[in-house]
């Protein structure tokens, strides 16, 4: 499979979950590709200034539920342990569109060139999960 590395060890694909159907990208893992000074507050805010841009379709917050259940299988992928501090909110996932959507609004100097990247990581993911499909029938 070509993979879309953002440096040695990450690549993007792995940063790419299915959540409700969707195939969708943290807040966190997209403030981390996209620099964002402040993290995920960045992205946060420049959602909410922008809410008519994300329809539940492009991005939503996790309920409890289903950020439990993501973190149990980031845990598990990765071999780590839970070691959540303080207050934790559940994360905004965005969808491919929502991606698209987010590159538009945020200012960041990398925001270009990762967008890229990331729509270039879904359609590899798709075709992944296209061929295994078919290997299943």
């Amino acid at each position: 499979m070509n993979e879309l590395l953002v440096n040695e060890e990450l690549k993007i694909e792995d940063m790419i979950y299915e959540i409700r159907g969707k195939q969708v990208m943290l807040d966190s893992d997209l403030a981390y590709l996209y620099k964002c000074k402040n993290g995920t507050k960045e992205i946060n805010q420049a959602v909410s200034r922008n809410i008519n841009k994300f329809p539940e379709r492009f991005s939503w917050k996790l309920t409890d539920n289903e950020s439990e259940n993501l973190l149990v299988t980031i845990c598990d992928q990765k071999g780590k342990i839970d070691r959540r501090g303080g207050k934790f909110k559940n994360p905004r996932v965005f969808s491919e569109e929502g991606v698209a959507m987010l590159a538009t609004i945020l200012k960041t100097e990398v925001a270009d060139e990762i967008s890229i990247k990331i729509m270039d990581a879904f359609v590899v993911m798709r075709k992944y999960i296209s061929n295994s499909l078919v290997e299943l029938k």
